[in-house]
């Protein structure tokens, strides 16, 4: 029994010390010239299903949750948002070229499909995203 209580104490020590662990966050930002919204006569109900299911991976207006905040989980959010980023980013939607947007529509169509986007891990804490 006294060893549990080690383990359990030096687990607290880790969990801690991982806190301090330094993660840059990706930057948010409000002001997006060339976003997809901003720019395209998006129905108001797409637009907020995009809102709701992508914007937070695949934009640069992430509303990072409270649980983003503590390691490891940051670490895993972080990741997934710069990733996101990389594949597509609605809020550089205009400096894509026609051809990178027809290609990126697929592949959002495909991924949909396929029920691989959002990711089943960020439905978890919101299913209002669930397509």
């Amino acid at each position: 029994m006294k060893i549990l209580k080690y383990i359990f104490y030096f687990l607290l020590v880790v969990f801690v010390l991982i806190q301090f662990y330094p993660v840059e966050q990706p930057p948010v930002s409000t002001n997006n010239p060339d976003d997809l919204i901003a720019n395209n006569p998006v129905p108001d109900d797409v637009a907020a299903i995009l809102r709701t299911a992508c914007y937070d991976c695949h934009s640069n207006e992430v509303e990072y949750p409270w649980y983003s905040k503590i390691a490891p989980v940051k670490w895993s959010v972080y990741d997934h948002v710069e990733e996101g980023r990389e594949e597509l980013n609605f809020s550089e939607w205009e400096s894509y070229t026609k051809a990178d947007k027809a290609d990126i529509l697929e592949d959002i169509y495909d991924e949909v499909e396929e029920g691989e986007m959002p990711l089943k891990s960020y439905l978890i804490m919101h299913s209002d995203a669930k397509l």
